[in-house]
């Protein structure tokens, strides 16, 4: 797949255009294992339909996505999941791992998206601005920042893991753009990030010290990590302001399965 591809027609800008890599190896054996028998998450039912159908549907609804691939139980994915719709990879082991495996499938050395499989809620709409947005500020890795006002005044009350630095209160999406080359550089970083996803003081513990005290000041800037990013890993990285809560609406205890089981009441 080219980085770059023309659209076709009188007038029509050329667009960036990537393959995608969806993670889906997450067995079904915590909180939402009481909720659904589903043996693996991207299984779990919503209206009729795997979670996963509602990720696949967004992402091949987006206009700048190419290829994609699904890497999870692969034989069970062969059942939901039709041939011509997505290159199914079997998971190797952890997140960091089956993202690895995603990215050989691929053998590209352009720019990939990453999403995972628990977040049924997202759109195409707003992949679309993720990457309008992207295109405005160029890095090796983009990554979506939501504000806590943003998120609670479409889903009011959702349980969600918030960072507050100097700009305001933010979570973060289940979505990256990045090249493979600059997920290489950010290896160990990147390893830190899914261990400490739900505790965000300690990813400031591990940006240093200086890092550290402006956290605890709540003087801690988005600038500041992206810079120190760049600091400690050499790679170029910013977040980007989604206004699109979709994107940041992952399933991951029973609270959230009942918010989009009561969102989504058909099939589509």
């Amino acid at each position: 797949m080219k980085l770059w591809e023309a659209m076709e027609g009188p007038g029509k800008e050329t667009v960036c255009v990537v393959d995608a890599v969806i993670l889906a190896g997450a067995d079904n054996d915590g909180k939402l294992a009481s909720c659904d028998s589903a043996r693996y998450e991207a299984l779990i039912d919503i209206a009729g339909r795997p979670m996963i159908h509602y990720v696949l549907r967004a992402v091949k609804g987006c206009s700048r996505i190419g290829r994609v691939v699904v890497v999870g139980p692969k034989q069970a994915l062969q059942e939901v999941i039709p041939s011509e719709e997505a290159i199914l990879v079997e998971r190797a082991g952890s997140i960091v791992e089956n993202l690895n495996a995603g990215i050989r499938a691929l053998a590209t050395r352009d720019k990939v998206l990453i999403v995972t499989a628990d977040l049924p809620l997202l759109t195409a709409e707003a992949l679309e601005d993720f990457f309008e947005k992207a295109d405005a500020n160029p890095a090796e890795i983009h990554y979506p920042l939501l504000s806590k006002e943003t998120n609670e005044s479409k889903f009011p009350g959702m349980k969600r893991t918030y960072l507050t630095v100097a700009e305001g209160t933010f979570t973060g999406g289940n979505v990256i753009l990045a090249s493979p080359s600059g997920l290489e550089a950010c290896g160990r970083l990147l390893e830190q990030a899914v261990a400490t996803r739900k505790k965000p003081w300690m990813m400031a513990a591990f940006l240093g010290l200086r890092c550290t005290v402006k956290f605890i000041l709540k003087r801690l800037s988005i600038h500041d990590v992206e810079r120190r990013l760049q600091e400690i890993a050499g790679v170029k990285g910013v977040a980007i302001i989604s206004e699109f809560p979709e994107i940041a609406v992952d399933v991951d205890k029973p609270s959230d399965l009942e918010l989009v089981r009561r969102l989504v009441t058909s099939p589509a």
